[in-house]
């Protein structure tokens, strides 16, 4: 009989060919031309033992080389207790279905409510979706709600504050939907309140911004939510969650809609994934939400239960009126985020972005001490700031990778190639600190 998880015999093989009609595996493709097909030789031996297996991707790991990560720049290396890996891989877990069963499927719907409960919490808005693929494509899906509130309104305000990568995102599928976006000046890194006035009308769908923003700066949103809605356009903020136990949230700046990524809630860097975006929004756009939302009510026995309370799948309710095609979620990914949050607690998260903010400013003052580099704005900073640099910025980071550290990121903001970004996070030590600026200090170009 055949297995599941186990190959097809030979024997197994020549009776499907037998039933389907057709004498071997190639005449499966027959049809496919022939200068279509993958021709190449991968030179993969028949077999291994698993010891051999194991040698081969040892060998292969040991390519790789740990650096001391200074980036950012998006994605952040965060501290992820030991216990989140454990918890992820046990089987239930691993192996759940998309949770349509309610009946069978009460731990995954747990998880999945009590990540929405939090992830409110923390923007300061009324409800979450169950998470999506990651930050950009969040971005977008908030786009596409403010669309099907403005109805025929065709012009979005953009801070040049977002990530740029973000801003792609959203050029990429503004321009499949005749939507114009424009971008908004800055000041000193910070999104410019008197240029956004001068452009904002009554045909503006929305206006984007970033929290903490892209060169790390702590914007000030003071009158921005007052603004838009007079011209009934939403407001929407990007935002890494795990500043917002010390920062204003997206709620307490009038946000309708908040969105990010939550990598830097203990995600690690996994040579870039899997992440998760998230979406939060105000009570009044609850059915413009893509996705899913998880509710908590009562059984027939008066026990606590959980349900898929609402799912705006165009596959079976809404289809071509759907927004989005959103359908599921980043089910392990929220559980990681999940598990996090419940260990950090508010005050746990408040300690990393401490530590954080400490080991920034520490580090940002000694180098422009070595008088090799000079801030670029004058704003408040978190844990990432940016600098300008009197040295080719490209053979100092070289420099830095080959004695181990990865010495920030370079914006992609024309006119700033002689930058560099720099985040600093609650692992990287004073020593590390010490050792990177002693680096620098002895570069010679």
């Amino acid at each position: 009989m055949a297995f599941k998880y186990l190959p097809h015999t030979e024997a197994e093989i020549s009776d499907m060919l037998r039933t389907v009609g057709v004498a071997t595996l190639d005449d499966l493709y027959a049809e496919v031309p022939d200068e279509l097909k993958l021709k190449r030789d991968y030179d993969m031996p028949e077999s291994k033992s698993e010891l051999e297996v194991r040698r081969v991707f040892q060998q292969l790991g040991d390519k790789n080389k740990s650096l001391i990560c200074f980036a950012g720049s998006g994605v952040y290396d965060h501290y992820t207790p030991s216990i989140i890996p454990t918890l992820v891989s046990r089987s239930e877990f691993l192996t759940s279905y998309t949770p349509y069963q309610a009946e069978v499927s009460q731990g995954t719907l747990q998880y999945i409510f009590e990540y929405q409960t939090m992830l409110a919490d923390l923007t300061g808005l009324d409800y979450s979706n169950s998470s999506m693929y990651d930050g950009t494509t969040a971005t977008t899906e908030a786009m596409f709600m403010a669309l099907a509130v403005g109805k025929k309104k065709k012009r979005l305000l953009v801070a040049s504050t977002l990530h740029p990568q973000t801003l792609r995102v959203l050029q990429t599928y503004a321009g499949f939907h005749g939507v114009n976006i424009e971008l908004i000046a800055h000041k000193n890194g910070q999104t410019d309140f008197e240029d956004l006035q001068s452009r904002i009308s009554e045909d503006v769908a929305a206006v984007f911004v970033q929290a903490v923003n892209y060169y790390g700066v702590i914007e000030d949103y003071a009158g921005f939510s007052d603004l838009c809605h007079a011209h009934k356009a939403l407001f929407i903020v990007n935002c890494r969650p795990s500043t917002l136990s010390v920062v204003r949230s997206p709620g307490e700046w009038g946000a309708d809609i908040a969105v990010g990524d939550a990598q830097s809630l203990g995600i690690p860097l996994g040579y870039g994934g899997p992440y998760i975006g998230f979406l939060c929004a105000t009570k009044a756009l609850v059915r413009k939400m893509p996705g899913r939302i998880v509710g908590a009510t009562t059984d027939s026995e008066g026990k606590r239960a959980f349900v898929l309370t609402m799912q705006a799948r165009e596959q079976h309710i809404r289809r071509e009126k759907a927004t989005s095609n959103i359908c599921t979620n980043q089910g392990v990914m929220s559980l990681f985020v999940t598990i996090y949050m419940s260990l950090m607690g508010k005050q746990g998260l408040k300690e990393v972005n401490e530590l954080s903010y400490a080991g920034a400013h520490y580090l940002c003052d000694a180098l422009v001490k070595t008088g090799k580099f000079e801030r670029v704005f004058s704003s408040p900073f978190l844990n990432e700031f940016c600098l300008r640099s009197t040295s080719d910025v490209t053979a100092l980071q070289n420099h830095c990778l080959r004695e181990g550290f990865h010495f920030g990121v370079r914006p992609e903001t024309p006119g700033m190639e002689d930058c560099v970004t720099i985040a600093v996070t609650e692992k990287r030590t004073k020593e590390e600190i010490d050792k990177l600026v002693e680096l620098i200090k002895n570069f010679q170009p």
